[in-house]
């Protein structure tokens, strides 16, 4: 509702009741204005009188506001009425026009308010989606099948996209590398429209959607978002003159070329260099699962090297459980612990080799959750931290914590099906109230027999319990000694340097 308008072109409605009708200044003016009339002479006023008179009727409206003015009492001037009855007019009509909106003010709402209990309940569950200090993570869903999808989403990307979210493609580098692979057959199947360039409709038009697809099952990695950058600017600086069989076969060389010299080059760099920094005695300690930490130390021990390794590892993904079995297939002497037996295998290192999701331009590294950790543990014992990883993986992002940007797991990862099974007995002490609801409709909880899925249920259905598995950490940079990329062996406060220059060339 709009409130009375007041303005100088408009009279005021009219005082209370126990207020005169006109105020002393008003009808000073009016009377002053009507001496003339009565004396049978008409006087104009001067413009200076005008004005007097402008201003005492001006400040006897503000004293009338103030006192506020009575509704409906009669004396309301005509100008005044037919004002009011033009804008209720013009209101109802712009009501008529214009829909109703879909949320309204519980005050102002005719519905009848949801009963108390339901109100708890979706508070409860707005709390638990937002979640306390990472619930920002939460405003994306996984997408774990093609139901949804896009109908200008290509199979391949479809395809990629679950391979994603079910982690049969996981780390960084094969992460971008199948990105790439599945965007030139994108790009093969790509036709440009009649009346536009290939330059300008293959990003925005064709790329998007592959792109938003990739994105909704898994958040894209920094190399992921590196490739991404390089690869539209590439199709954008392509000559619109060109034909377009040719622009798309420079295009699949361009991007072989990437794959080539960023990863499969960097790669033998970064092996080449790592490798002579192992040294018969050594006990070199990793963490889950590096790509090219695997062929360091393979490379090590094909070059008649004596070392052993120790291979840390957590849930949920337990990389290092798959670099655990292929080092000993090699005939390589391994010892495998979990995170909490941390502290006590770096007791027996020597050396400490971690790989890298990303390096940030204030010289932190962003892995695996869990290497912070072992970082912290290594440098308390004063053994050289040395990261491998290739400059596709550095960026100019700078991270202070782990929680403003991170990744989240599902929460029927954070227990596996051993754990669930295990947690069964434990269902006759659970709290009534959860049982019920855990429980089918028409059975009691002595009844029904719980199965390893009802677990997750009984944690869902808790008051003060929430899942949460984050799947990366930040490590400072005093924590890192070293830092071996395809440029050469630098510290951590240079990776800028590095970065500049990798994306110039």
């Amino acid at each position: 509702m709009s409130g009375p308008v007041l303005d100088e072109a408009a009279p005021p409605p009219a005082a209370p009741a126990e207020a005169p009708s006109n105020p002393p200044a008003l009808a000073k003016a009016e009377e002053k204005a009507a001496k003339p009339a009565e004396d049978g002479a008409p006087k104009k006023l001067s413009p200076a009188e005008l004005k007097k008179q402008k201003a005492a009727e001006k400040q006897a409206r503000r004293a009338q506001a103030k006192s506020g003015p009575a509704p409906n009492q009669p004396g309301t001037p005509a100008k005044e009425g037919r004002r009011q009855q033009k804008d209720s007019n013009q209101t109802s009509k712009d009501d008529k026009s214009r829909p109703l909106p879909l949320r309204r003010r519980a005050s102002q709402s005719n519905a009848p308010a949801p009963p108390p209990q339901q109100q708890k309940k979706d508070a409860k569950k707005d709390l638990r989606q937002l979640g306390l200090f990472f619930g920002h993570l939460y405003s994306q869903p996984r997408q774990h099948s093609m139901v949804g999808a896009s109908k200008d989403v290509h199979p391949a990307v479809l395809s990629l996209g679950l391979q994603y979210s079910s982690y049969v493609i996981c780390g960084s580098t094969a992460r971008m590398v199948a990105m790439l692979l599945v965007f030139k057959a994108v790009i093969e199947s790509y036709h440009t429209p009649v009346g536009t360039s290939l330059a300008r409709h293959l990003t925005n038009h064709h790329l998007s959607p592959q792109i938003d697809y990739l994105r909704s099952c898994r958040p894209l990695s920094i190399s992921m978002g590196n490739a991404i950058r390089w690869l539209k600017d590439f199709i954008i600086k392509i000559d619109p003159s060109t034909p377009e069989a040719e622009a798309k076969r420079n295009l699949l060389e361009e991007i072989d070329m990437f794959v080539r010299e960023r990863v499969t080059a960097a790669d033998k760099l970064i092996r080449d260099n790592a490798a002579p920094k192992i040294v018969d005695g050594d006990v070199i300690l990793t963490y889950a699962s590096s790509s090219i930490v695997e062929q360091t130390l393979l490379q090590a021990h094909k070059s008649g090297v004596s070392f052993s390794v120790i291979v840390v590892d957590s849930k949920p993904l337990y990389e290092g459980k798959t670099l655990a079995r292929k080092l000993a297939n090699h005939r390589l002497n391994v010892r495998y612990y979990l995170i909490t037996g941390a502290s006590h295998a770096v007791k027996s290192a020597t050396k400490v080799f971690l790989g890298a999701h990303a390096m940030m331009s204030n010289g932190r590294l962003y892995s695996r959750v869990g290497t912070a950790l072992v970082s912290m543990l290594a440098n308390a014992q004063s053994l050289p931290v040395l990261v491998l990883c290739e400059s596709v993986k550095f960026t100019e992002k700078v991270a202070l914590d782990s929680i403003v940007g991170n990744e989240v797991a599902p929460p029927d990862e954070l227990l596996s099906e051993v754990e669930r099974n295990n947690l069964l007995p434990l269902h006759p002490h659970l709290p009534k109230t959860t049982t019920s609801k855990s429980d089918d409709k028409g059975a009691t909880a002595e009844d029904a027999k719980p199965t390893a899925l009802d677990v997750l249920k009984w944690v869902e259905d808790s008051q003060n319990l929430h899942h949460l598995q984050v799947l990366y950490d930040v490590t400072p940079a005093e924590y890192i000694n070293m830092v071996i990329t395809e440029y050469g062996s630098l510290p951590p406060s240079s990776v800028p340097v590095v970065h500049r220059l990798s994306t110039n060339t």
